[in-house]
């Protein structure tokens, strides 16, 4: 072996060992970071139900893990009134899907098109802000109203909450595209279909994905909040039984289960964005 190929190997080596130990310091580092995460949650819930079970807060309001962890159990096990724990989960998970798709189907389009055509941004631009300044929550009663106990409703209060976060930020994604990129398109001769589809909103991908980590919350809040108003199933209608016949514990476990789901949404998110945008540094898209 020549002395330039010798250095070379040497070289080499030294880099991959550098890399396997950066890889060995972010794996153990992880592992840190997620037992921090158990031990702090152990101590809190240790904490609650040692305050609960000495009357230090009241356990009447605030119950305690135990209980909490009993009413899901008896839920799981025996089913709700309304029927089995599986079925609520998916029918208050059907409404914030199917209101979360329309919503953010609704908000790419209007954003992109109202970020492309500055005539129809200026036309809508002011009904749009005085929608948004309208507190979305209080439309709940009306969709329940117009459409009644079943889905339709809630879908509807998804959709109001889930649109305006996506648009606006679709909107300042097509508005932000390098000028540049257009340009050349253009140059290259590219009709506004194509610099629509091929350039745009590539670029305003990022921004988008940013608004849907918190959009498919707030689809929760919009069928829950429907659901506890007026409904015939559901996680909300758990929670506003649970509270109706002062059964803290069942509040609680109700929360419990949304915040399970809405951890699982957004692992299923964080997984696809960093798919779909693993040729960025950091894999991740704008905005994290």
């Amino acid at each position: 072996m020549s002395l330039e190929s010798a250095g070379a190997y040497t070289a080499l080596k030294k880099n991959t060992g550098r890399t396997q130990a950066r890889a060995k310091a972010a794996r153990n580092r992880r592992l840190m970071v997620l037992g921090a995460r158990v031990l702090l949650l152990a101590a809190l819930l240790a904490a609650w139900e040692i305050l609960a079970r000495t009357k230090a807060i009241d356990p009447f309001n605030f119950s305690m893990p135990s209980k909490i962890w009993d009413q899901i159990a008896q839920w799981t096990l025996h089913g709700t009134p309304q029927g089995s724990l599986g079925e609520q989960i998916w029918c208050t998970l059907y409404e914030a899907l199917l209101g979360w798709v329309v919503g953010v189907t609704a908000g790419v389009v209007l954003g992109i098109v109202l970020g492309r055509v500055r005539f129809l941004a200026d036309v809508l631009g002011p009904f749009i802000k005085v929608l948004n300044a309208v507190p979305r929550i209080v439309l709940a009663p009306i969709f329940l109203i117009w459409f009644g106990l079943g889905p339709a409703s809630k879908v509807a209060s998804a959709v109001v909450l889930v649109f305006f976060p996506v648009f606006f930020n679709a909107f300042q994604g097509a508005r932000e595209v390098d000028r540049n990129l257009v340009a050349n398109a253009r140059i290259l001769g590219a009709s506004n279909r194509r610099v629509t589809l091929q350039v745009v909103v590539p670029s305003a991908t990022s921004w988008i994905f940013t608004s849907l980590h918190v959009s498919f919350g707030f689809a929760l809040i919009g069928a829950i909040v429907g659901e506890f108003i007026g409904a015939e199933q559901g996680i909300g209608l758990l929670v506003a039984q649970s509270q109706g016949t002062f059964n803290s514990a069942g509040v609680y476990a109700a929360m419990v289960i949304l915040a399970v789901v809405a951890l699982l949404a957004e692992g299923l998110l964080t997984f696809a964005e960093k798919r779909l945008f693993r040729w960025k540094p950091g894999g991740s898209g704008g905005g994290h």
